[in-house]
């Protein structure tokens, strides 16, 4: 497994179905970073007036980012498969630096989480980012086969995508399980 794009987040994250923020992974570089999708449901916007809230935003780009990346390269570090990791530890959130809310979502808007990788060590990962809500009917797969990661990282993306959220310092690490029981 070279990179993330064309497993289902479902295989790499620990996350239950109704608490999986992550459709699809659409360009990843293990040590560099990643684009992941989502689309909110009528069960993620419910009692919330069909807004997708700015929490659940943040949780949404800390899987794709913090908890699918530190995942890939756990298991490549400890030669594990994903199965093997998620019996040893639980993704945690530490921190959050800053979050700048330019837009919301609704439900139906298909958005994506471009996160890259500040640091990683000991389990333990930082990143950055930025979620995008995504013009209708886009293959963000196509899309984002033909841009490199100067590209997406400096978010030279068609004008049609529409800045959500910016997201700084999102850090989270691996827990060994044997510490919550």
């Amino acid at each position: 497994m070279y990179n993330l794009v064309g497993i289902s987040p479902k295989d790499v994250l620990l996350h239950g179905p109704s608490k999986l923020l992550v459709s699809n992974y659409h360009w990843h570089e293990p040590e560099v970073g990643i684009v992941g999708s989502y689309t909110p449901t009528e069960k993620d916007v419910e009692d919330h007036f069909g807004i997708f809230r700015g929490v659940d935003q943040i949780e949404a780009f800390g899987q794709a980012t913090i908890g699918s990346c530190c995942s890939f390269l756990e298991c490549k570090k400890k030669n594990l498969s994903i199965t093997e990791l998620k019996e040893k530890f639980i993704p945690a959130f530490i921190s959050l630096g800053q979050v700048n809310f330019h837009n919301y979502l609704e439900v139906g808007d298909t958005f994506i989480s471009i996160g890259k990788i500040k640091f990683y060590k000991f389990r333990q990962m930082v990143a950055d980012g930025r979620i995008y809500k995504v013009p209708k009917g886009l293959d963000l797969d196509d899309y984002f086969s033909q841009l490199n990661s100067t590209q997406i990282f400096e978010y030279e993306l068609r004008d049609d995508f529409n800045l959500i959220a910016e997201i700084f310092d999102i850090t989270g690490r691996g827990i060994k399980r044997e510490i919550f029981k």
